[in-house]
This record gives structure tokens, C-alpha cells and sequence, in this order.
């Protein structure tokens, strides 16, 4: 389906074209027609597959600018995928003038996202706790809301957060559209759209009309003490620019953390303790390659999207074939080869057995012979190529990429664009990846000059 033929405003339809979207994804063209006539939907879709898009166009189409009150409401399960899909309406609906989109999520302060409200906002996206206590303070105004999508429902389910879902679609009108997004469809799920939806059309892509991602998925046994010394070599011989390693417990990513950053390795860990400035650190030095590892659990990993991820490594296996999969499943993405690397101690074999049961995949046995040692000195580094530093402005003071390009690369910085990383945009802050042996320079320049005529406090992202 071409989305030139859909039923789109001009406007939407002119950034669809500026943005080289063409030919609609079959979650999107089987959503988005469903979507424009007002009916309910359940969509059946992983990550990646284009459901934002699918939801987001029809959602946006009507939305009625001139009416500054909450038209249209998202719930995602992490305060990450909430950026992720109110990043994703803004840049859609760049060319819907005043067009306001807040996002509202824990791990926040609440005051700031009241006076947001106050001054008022077409779209929230946000997560059910905060939504749901939102709606307690009588904060947010529900009465108008034309369209309630959930996204990644089965992962607010496993979450625990029914009990919210229910509680904050109860306050909404019944006139309401809901639209619903689940990976997975437990029976939860199908009681949730009998109870909230009116005569849902039922869309599944199925995954075998997918290419299944190209992922090379080994094994290498060892004993439990062992394992740090194994990784070392792992990561040497395969030198990934970007990993994520998968740890069960978070007592191991600290540890982990700490051991692969005193080798050399240029890691971060994220767990499910850190306070969200410290996640937005994180997160962000990795996004943009100041990081090269990153170690998290299942909770913290959670709503964590890189693009071009190398590698994916369980450090411990989870013990349920799901997660495994979940893991996995964020390398070989777009067209590449992914690798996928386990370790197992004798103990895990079970756990292995379970896996390659569910999966249909035999994983692939290698052998620590054939790795580097793991204090190899004349190898290559495994630091990061860039560092991150933090501007005191973001998107609410009219901070925008070129802004920070300007000042870098302009006479007063001096700098190449070359030498300049990824920039990202935050509501009241921005980073930017500069060439590690630049950063000095960066730092002293944006400290000494001006962006936009202003002065900012620049940071070293530790």
C-alpha cells in the first residue's frame, strides 16, 4: 500500500514524503485505513515492525489543533519507549502548527508535567503509574479524549499494571477509540479488549511472512567463576562498537560494571535502582557510541532501542525461553548479520535445552581455545571512540541540533563535523558525542563561548 493513496491531511501526507516514506509496512496498511474509520483494533506486531507509525498517522489526523485540551492519550511500559513514541508524533506531526505533545512519565517530577498540563497539550504519552496518579490530583482532563492507544500491552500486563489499565480506561468517555498493541496475546489480553473495546478488528502480522533475523547464536561453557575472564575474551575477539549484556541480578551488573571498566573496556551499567538522570546518562552515552558496553537486567533493559546493536550477551541465561528471545532479538536488525552469545556454566544445561526447544534453534557451541587472553595488551582497544558532554538546554528552551553544530564547528569552536558525534534533545537538557581526543577542547570552547548567544553549563557526562 502506498501512503500517498491514504485519506491523510496534506500536511501529514507532506511529511511522510519529506521523511522517504513510501510503501506502508502491513502493520500500517492494515491498521491505518481500520484506524481513519474510528473503529476499534488490536494489533498483533513486535518491535520494529512499524506499529508507531500505525497508530500515530490516524491518531494525529484528528487531532484538532485550535482545541488546546488532551485529545489523544498513548500508556507504553517505560518511561524510554514513552521518548521513544512522543519523539516519533512529534517528528510525524512537524507540520501540525502548535501541534503540543507531553510526555508523562515516573522517574520524574511530577510538578513540572502539572504546569505542562495546565498550559495545555493535544497528546500525553505516558506510563500507567504516572497517568494514574495524574488523574488522582485531578490534573488531567480525560473528557475530550477522542483516541486511548496502549502500546506493548502484554509488557504493562507483565509489569503489573492491569489494575491501573482498568482504573485509568474506566475515566475515559466511552465515545472513546482504543486501540490496543501487544507482541503477544495471553489471555489477559483478550479480557482486557472484551471488556475496554467495542467490535475490535483483529490485525496479526504473522512472523513467519517476516525474515527471520540472520542472528548467530553461540554458547561457550564455563564455570560460574570464570565468567568475567571469559567475557574479557569475548569482547576482544569480537569487538563490538555497541553490546548489551544481559545480567539476572543487579548486585552482577555492579559488579560487572566495575571489573570490565577497570580492564579497559569502555562499559556502563543500568540497573533498575539508578535515578532516571542517571538512566538518561546511560542511556544516551550509549546511543551515541561513548559507551561500547552496556550491562543491565531484564527490568532495567527494558524499552532500551539501539540502532545497529553488534552484539547481544547473556551473561546469566534467563530462566524462562522468552526473555532470551526478547534479548536477542535487538541485534541483526535492519538487513545486518546479529550475534547472540551465551554463557552457560554447567548447571544452565537445562535452561539451554529449554531455550533451543522453544526457539527450533540449536545453539551454536564454541570454544574458549580459539579466544584471545584476557589481559591482552597489544590488542585492540575496547575504550570508546567519543564522549559525551551535557548542555543545561533542551527542546522547551528552543535548543535544536544545529544550534550545538553551530557552536562547535563555527569560528568561536573551531571544531570539524567529523569530530562531532550524535546530538540529543531533551526537554531541558541536550548531549552531545564529541571525538574523545577533542573533548577538552569541546568542553573549554562551549564553556568560553555562546550558543545561540547564551551562556549554558557544559558538563563531562561521566
Amino acid at each position: 500500500m502506498n501512503f500517498a493513496s491514504l485519506p491523510l491531511s496534506p500536511p501529514l501526507l507532506q511529511v511522510l514524503e519529506e521523511l522517504d516514506f513510501q510503501t506502508a509496512t502491513p502493520i500500517q496498511a492494515q491498521s491505518i485505513p481500520v484506524l481513519l474509520q474510528g473503529r476499534d483494533l488490536v494489533g498483533q506486531a513486535k518491535t520494529g515492525s512499524g506499529k508507531t507509525a500505525a497508530f500515530a498517522l490516524p491518531l494525529l489526523q484528528k487531532i484538532r489543533l485550535q482545541d488546546r485540551r488532551l485529545q489523544a492519550l498513548v500508556l507504553c511500559p517505560t518511561r524510554e519507549l514513552c521518548a521513544q513514541v512522543a519523539g516519533e508524533l512529534r517528528r510525524l506531526g512537524r507540520r501540525l502548527p502548535g501541534l503540543q505533545v507531553l510526555v508523562l512519565a515516573g522517574g520524574q517530577p511530577v510538578r513540572p508535567q502539572v504546569a505542562a498540563l495546565e498550559k495545555g497539550a493535544h497528546v500525553a504519552v505516558g506510563t500507567p503509574g504516572r497517568i494514574l496518579d495524574l488523574l488522582q490530583r485531578e490534573s488531567l482532563e480525560t473528557r475530550r479524549l477522542v483516541t486511548v492507544v496502549l502500546d506493548e500491552a502484554d509488557r504493562m500486563l507483565d509489569m503489573g499494571f492491569r489494575e491501573d489499565m482498568e482504573r485509568i480506561l474506566g475515566q475515559t468517555p466511552p465515545t472513546r477509540q482504543t486501540v490496543l498493541f501487544s507482541a503477544t496475546f495471553p489471555p489477559d489480553i483478550e479480557a482486557l479488549s472484551r471488556a475496554f473495546q467495542k467490535q475490535p478488528t483483529r490485525v496479526t502480522i504473522a512472523e513467519a511472512a517476516e525474515a527471520a533475523p540472520d542472528i548467530q547464536q553461540l554458547c561457550y561453557v564455563c564455570e560460574p567463576e570464570e565468567k568475567t575472564a571469559l567475557l574479557l575474551r569475548i569482547l576482544r575477539r569480537y569487538q563490538p562498537a555497541s553490546a548489551i549484556v544481559f545480567c539476572n541480578l543487579k548486585a552482577t551488573v555492579v559488579e560487572l560494571t566495575r571489573a570490565l571498566s577497570a580492564a579497559g573496556v569502555g562499559a556502563d551499567g543500568l540497573q533498575g535502582d539508578m535515578e532516571q538522570s542517571e538512566r538518561d546518562d546511560v542511556m544516551a552515552k550509549f546511543r551515541n557510541r561513548s559507551t561500547r558496553v552496556l550491562i543491565a537486567t531484564d527490568v532495567a533493559g527494558r524499552g532500551i532501542d539501539v540502532e545497529a546493536l553488534d552484539a547481544v550477551v547473556n551473561f546469566d541465561l534467563p530462566s524462562q525461553p522468552e526473555p532470551y528471545v526478547h534479548r536477542i532479538g535487538r541485534t541483526g536488525r535492519a538487513g545486518r548479520r546479529g550475534l547472540a552469545i551465551s554463557l552457560a556454566t554447567p548447571r544452565d544445561e537445562r535452561k539451554v535445552e529449554t531455550i533451543e526447544q522453544a526457539t527450533g534453534v540449536k545453539l551454536e557451541r564454541a570454544s574458549a581455545e580459539t579466544l584471545p587472553p584476557a589481559d591482552e595488551t597489544g590488542g585492540e582497544s575496547l575504550e570508546a571512540a567519543w564522549e559525551t558532554l551535557s548542555i543545561s538546554a533542551g527542546r522547551k528552551d528552543k535548543m535544536r541540533p544545529g544550534d550545538i553544530l553551530g557552536a562547535l564547528t563555527g569560528e568561536a569552536g573551531g571544531l570539524n563535523a567529523a569530530d562531532i558525534g550524535k546530538i540529543e534533545i531533551h526537554d531541558h537538557h541536550a548531549y552531545v558525542a564529541v571525538s574523545k581526543r577533542l573533548v577538552g577542547v569541546a568542553l573549554q570552547r562551549l564553556r568560553d563561548g555562546r550558543i545561540k548567544g547564551r551562556k549554558y553549563r557544559i558538563d563531562r557526562v561521566r
